[in-house]
């Protein structure tokens, strides 16, 4: 009985640590910096890009049988060469009226991971953030050493212990060892939803600088710097805006490490497009609870 629970201890402490640098991952796919959802270029392949030919579209073929496929009364079957099916005709569109030629294209570029390392907000935020979660890893480790030693104790005296006193034991080693994987979710879900309210404040400012910007220079087209194969340095305007970013906010609202968003949110103290002036008045009723057991744990 205490080898199944030395596999459950095992078995939980080998997910839930991984499920825990999620967060970390995803911000290392863009250099450790935020880019506006609206705003993400796709990745830029290094391999040369063939020239796009604009042709007619291609009918449709089966797809050749594989060698493991041939042999038998089903791969003669599939050997055989499929129909070419007639397309069915579509209807040929009008021509429509003349227009308005649109604009001359006035181009600007922008590198939003340059403007995000500059801005004071994001640096802040991202600092605090990284903090939090190092102090979740820790506090990961920790109980996990506490779950390695008490099943330790339960094998040290497992030859003086009645079934039913290992039993009990067991099951309150179980019952912790699932209320802190249930808090730690909880509080990794916490710091990824404080991430969300401090970072769309950033997003949601820079896509207004950068249309008050490019508007200075009468620019209609603002491409994103690292998808440019070339441009000279006065189309860049990275570092006006990120001068514009810092000018206008120098710092964003991230709740506090032991509140919810969710909860603070629901209270109608969070400060939003809606209500700016909202403070958090509610914060200390909307703390972090943390499971039971954690709780006992925590005044030992």
């Amino acid at each position: 009985m205490v080898n199944k629970f030395g596999l459950y201890i095992a078995v939980a402490g080998a997910f839930l640590v991984p499920s825990l640098t999620i967060a970390a991952h995803a911000e290392d796919a863009n250099n450790g910096w935020f880019i506006p959802k609206n705003s993400q270029p796709k990745p830029v392949s290094t391999a040369p890009k063939a020239a796009v030919k604009h042709t007619a579209a291609p009918r449709v073929m089966a797809p050749a049988p594989t060698p493991a496929d041939e042999g038998g009364e089903d791969g003669d079957m599939q050997n055989q060469p499929q129909a070419v099916l007639p397309l069915p005709p579509v209807p040929k569109p009008a021509a429509l009226p003349k227009s308005n030629t649109p604009p001359t294209a006035v181009i600007g570029v922008i590198s939003v991971p340059d403007v995000m390392r500059q801005s004071v907000a994001a640096r802040e935020a991202e600092k605090v953030l990284v903090e939090r979660r190092d102090q979740l890893q820790k506090d990961v480790q920790k109980e996990q050493k506490a779950w390695r030693a008490e099943q330790q104790q339960i094998q040290a005296k497992a030859k003086t212990m009645t079934d039913a006193q290992l039993q009990e034991r067991g099951r309150k080693l179980q019952a912790r060892v699932m209320n802190a994987q249930k808090d730690f979710r909880n509080r990794s879900r916490i710091i990824q939803e404080s991430a969300q309210v401090a970072f769309g404040q950033v997003e949601r400012e820079l896509i207004l600088l950068i249309q008050n910007v490019a508007e200075s220079h009468n620019m209609n087209l603002v491409l994103h710097r690292e998808q440019v194969a070339l441009s000279v340095n006065e189309l860049d305007i990275s570092n006006e805006v990120a001068k514009e970013l810092n000018k206008n906010l120098s710092s964003v609202f991230i709740p506090a490490a032991d509140v919810d968003p969710e909860e603070l949110a629901k209270s109608g103290s969070m400060p939003t497009t809606a209500n700016p002036d909202a403070s958090p008045k509610a914060a200390a009723n909307s703390v972090v609870k943390k499971a039971p057991e954690q709780q006992d744990n925590s005044k030992k």
